[in-house]
């Protein structure tokens, strides 16, 4: 919480909280927003690269014996460079940022030919489909993070409305 900062008079005061109300949205809330964002992207980070993975030729191998298919070390790579924080946007009054994959991995099949969008493979890993288990990585992640999150996120606001208001 912020604590109270003695002030020298109504005018100094109005100053102060007009100094607060121009950069609560731009710049306090959106570091707060970020500061959360990251731990909530390195704790996904984390667990994505916990997560085994075998190489396309094995990968190859068990989809030819008939069994399932497992995260490749190539898709596995593809997922840890995607992982981003997308910039700021205000949507119906709330700032808000989303933390997630983009972009193609290096895995070029005849359907994907400019590589497997990274977006499809961590849903698959995440959820699971008819050829491959699920590995949840996201979901634990957002669980395991979300307090911690909240917290950093109030620990910045506090801080930077203390900046404004000495």
């Amino acid at each position: 919480m912020a604590k109270f900062v003695p002030m020298k008079g109504l005018a100094e005061y109005e100053l102060r909280l007009s100094k607060l109300s121009k950069n609560m949205k731009s710049v306090i809330a959106g570091k707060a927003i970020y500061g959360g964002a990251d731990i909530v992207a390195n704790k996904i980070r984390e667990n994505l690269s916990s997560l085994p993975a075998i190489t396309d030729k094995q990968n190859i191998a068990a989809y030819r014996s008939g069994e399932k298919s497992k995260l490749t070390a190539k898709q596995k790579e593809g997922l840890l460079n995607s992982l981003g924080i997308s910039k700021m946007q205000e949507d119906s009054g709330y700032l808000n940022v989303k933390v997630g994959f983009d972009g193609y991995n290096s895995v070029k099949t005849r359907k994907y030919p400019k590589g497997q969008p990274n977006q499809l493979i961590a849903r698959v890993v995440e959820s699971g489909s008819t050829y491959m288990d699920r590995i949840p990585f996201v979901r634990p992640a957002i669980n395991q993070t979300k307090k911690l999150a909240e917290a950093e996120m109030a620990r910045i606001m506090d801080n930077e409305i203390e900046k404004i208001m000495k």
